[in-house]
């Protein structure tokens, strides 16, 4: 039995995150928790593939970083999108709309990621090494902020130095969200 490789831990990523967004935009009686588990997956997503993906790619051969930085571009556009989104709240009256507008954008971004970065880095790295890069993204995703932030930066060096004090009070605000929830029940 193989291991998940990173195109494909990162094409099922997109695959939820198009799940999540196609329920928000139906109109899902849970709107608000869809909303926070889909915040949640693409800080956590977007800023595994700042610090591990697109540095690799970056170095996959020569005229990469024109396959790169417009995805980074895009990614710093969909953190300003999502924080947006996310201080408007589900029961904003523009909610529905700019949310529409975000989820276009997101699924073009995912569609070039698929098509250019990540057919990329199955032609110029080993089934071991994009194995190796999953469970990169995988510990990434574990310490990555489960909000957006924007202002944070979009490199790894960022990430890495950001990252963590943002992802612990990311955290602590998560538990006391939910602990909030519970004691509403």
């Amino acid at each position: 039995m193989t291991e998940q490789d990173v195109v494909d831990l990162l094409t099922a990523q997109h695959e939820q995150i198009t799940t999540l967004l196609r329920r928000l935009r139906a109109g899902h009686d849970a709107k608000q928790e869809v909303f926070t588990e889909l915040v949640r997956l693409l800080a956590v997503h977007e800023s595994a593939e700042e610090e591990v993906v697109h540095p690799v790619a970056r170095r996959a051969r020569f005229g990469a970083d024109d396959v790169v930085r417009p995805r980074l571009e895009e990614e710093n556009e969909a953190k300003r999108a999502l924080s947006e989104l996310y201080d408007l709240g589900v029961e904003h009256p523009d909610f529905d709309a700019k949310l529409a507008g975000f989820a276009d954008a997101v699924a073009a971004h995912a569609a070039h990621e698929e098509a250019e970065e990540f057919t990329m880095l199955r032609n110029q790295y080993s089934s071991h090494q994009l194995e190796r890069m999953a469970g990169s993204v995988r510990a990434a995703e574990a310490v990555a902020p489960t909000r957006p932030h924007p202002h944070a930066g979009e490199s790894a060096l960022a990430n890495l130095v950001a990252g963590p004090p943002l992802a612990l009070f990311d955290r602590v605000r998560d538990a006391v969200r939910d602990w909030r929830h519970k004691q509403d029940l």
